[in-house]
């Protein structure tokens, strides 16, 4: 990996369980790393990703942000099951909206977030990978939702999430079997954006990354949040949301200088203002 700075080294608190590289094209690569523990989501690790997020997002030089986990085995496996031991109902209903809320804050994020599934993405891993606005999956992962062996549900907007992205049948059928499925059948029922070869997934992930980089960062970070909002309302309502934030772009200096280099035949130059 090509990088400019440690995330440590331009400001930000040093993580336990993350990971965090800036490289020369603005791609902020975050990597959750919990080897022995196939990347598994403790309270630690979702406090340090919204932690980590917030800080990224900052960043002027950030434009897009890569999560993924460290090794080639998982993505994220799963909650850490120990931290389940002992809870009252009041205490797990706490955890599952403090995931709910940093799911919903990388969700919520003005700059790209980009899912790379290198492995098992399962429970939590699956959720957080749903999260994330694309997700490029290795031909080799695996994916899944298997609370239901537990006794359980997704407990981090799973259910919600996962039948948005599909669709109401293929969201039953994942989290009340709990089977694991293939990429490849992922990304058949619209779940995975892409998938290639393990060797690939890098590469493909930054070739996509940085294609959104060379888009207009405001008209980017509003085209986010439009499709987000609109999801949560009807049609008629989720279209006057989409002519206001069209409207409204018009009122920036990357609207005028896209339209002007689409006429001058040239790149556009985007300031992101």
């Amino acid at each position: 990996m090509n990088t400019e700075a440690p995330i440590e080294e331009t400001g930000t608190e040093e993580f336990q369980h993350l990971n965090v590289d800036i490289d020369e094209a603005g791609l902020a690569w975050l990597v959750i790393s919990r080897p022995k523990a196939l990347n598994a989501l403790n309270s630690e690790v979702i406090e340090e990703l919204r932690d980590a997020l917030v800080e990224l997002v900052s960043y002027e030089d950030v434009h897009a942000i890569i999560i993924t986990g460290d090794g080639d085995k998982a993505f994220v496996a799963g909650a850490d099951i120990s931290e389940f031991t002992g809870l009252t109902p009041l205490e797990a209903r706490g955890l599952s909206q403090t995931g709910q809320d940093v799911l919903a804050t990388i969700e919520a994020s003005p700059i790209p977030v980009i899912a790379m599934i290198n492995g098992f993405a399962l429970g939590g891993g699956l959720e957080l990978a749903m999260a994330c606005h694309l997700r490029v999956a290795s031909t080799t992962a695996l994916l899944g939702l298997p609370e239901v062996s537990l006794g359980l549900i997704p407990g981090f907007g799973g259910t919600q999430r996962l039948t948005r992205l599909t669709s109401p049948g293929v969201a039953r059928e994942w989290i009340i079997t709990g089977d694991m499925f293939s990429a490849e059948e992922a990304h058949r029922v619209g779940l995975v954006t892409r998938i290639c070869a393990p060797e690939d997934l890098r590469e493909t992930t930054a070739k996509l990354a940085s294609s959104i980089t060379k888009r207009g960062p405001i008209a980017v970070a509003t085209a986010l949040d439009v499709i987000r909002r609109g999801l949560e309302v009807g049609q008629t309502e989720g279209e006057n949301i989409e002519a206001d934030a069209f409207g409204m772009l018009f009122a920036t200096e990357d609207q005028t200088e896209g339209a002007a280099a689409f006429l001058e035949k040239r790149k556009p130059e985007f300031l992101g203002r």
